[in-house]
């Protein structure tokens, strides 16, 4: 008796249960068997129900033994529906419970890398080197501005003389357009002869008038009326 005992223990230890792929496997073959199955209970039924139709009033008997068969296909057909959705609830709990494994088992195994990477890793060391790259990055903006800022070499200007100076001069520019639009002010005037002119003819006759004075026509009619 206790060699029997020990040979079902051992048996029950040694028998390895399916991987959660096979069983998946065999729900889903069985799925197909069943809907198979009730596509031909289908066809069965509908079968039957022609037949009644079609021996309803010359052959009674023969429809209501149609009417039997097809309530027991639609019964069979019952089972069937019950018993795939006990079969898809159970594969899609297996599917479920082989994607946690999976999960868990990749989370260990990224759990196991970061350990590994991390362990030669100090935290007071992270900090110092964190708190190097602070420094080193404020050193590196105090010379950039530094480098940026504009160098007058010892020359200073005040900003405001500078904008009145810049006004004057957009005044005079304003002015001159002013002038080129409206015209000048001042023509220029000839000059002044630098030789005497000749005294009047008329003046020249009446002083003088047997002395010769400059001849023209309207000079010599002059001359004429002042003799008579």
């Amino acid at each position: 008796l206790k060699k029997k005992k020990k040979k079902k223990k051992g048996g029950g230890k040694g028998g390895k249960g399916p991987s959660p792929q096979e069983a998946i496997q065999k729900l889903r073959e069985t799925e197909e068997m069943l809907t198979k199955k009730q596509e031909f209970l289908e066809k069965k039924i509908d079968q039957e129900l022609q037949i009644a139709k079609k021996n309803g009033t010359k052959n009674k008997r023969a429809a209501l033994q149609a009417l039997k068969r097809k309530k027991r296909y639609e019964k069979q057909l019952a089972q069937i529906d019950g018993t795939l959705s006990t079969i898809e609830f159970q594969r899609e709990a297996l599917e479920n419970a082989n994607t946690n494994t999976e999960v868990l088992k990749n989370m260990g195994f990224a759990a196991k890398a970061m350990k590994s990477a991390h362990e030669n890793m100090d935290i007071d060391k992270v900090d110092d080197l964190m708190q190097d790259i602070t420094e080193q990055q404020e050193l590196a903006q105090e010379i950039s501005d530094a480098i940026s800022k504009p160098v007058g070499f010892g020359e200073e200007f005040d900003e405001d003389e500078l904008l009145a100076e810049l006004d004057e001069l957009e005044q005079e520019e304003l002015d001159r357009n002013l002038l080129e639009i409206g015209g000048p002010e001042n023509v220029p005037l000839p000059n002044v002869p630098s030789t005497s002119l000749p005294s009047r003819p008329g003046e020249c006759l009446l002083k003088n008038p047997n002395k010769n004075c400059p001849s023209s026509p309207a000079f010599t009619n002059i001359k004429d009326w002042v003799k008579m």
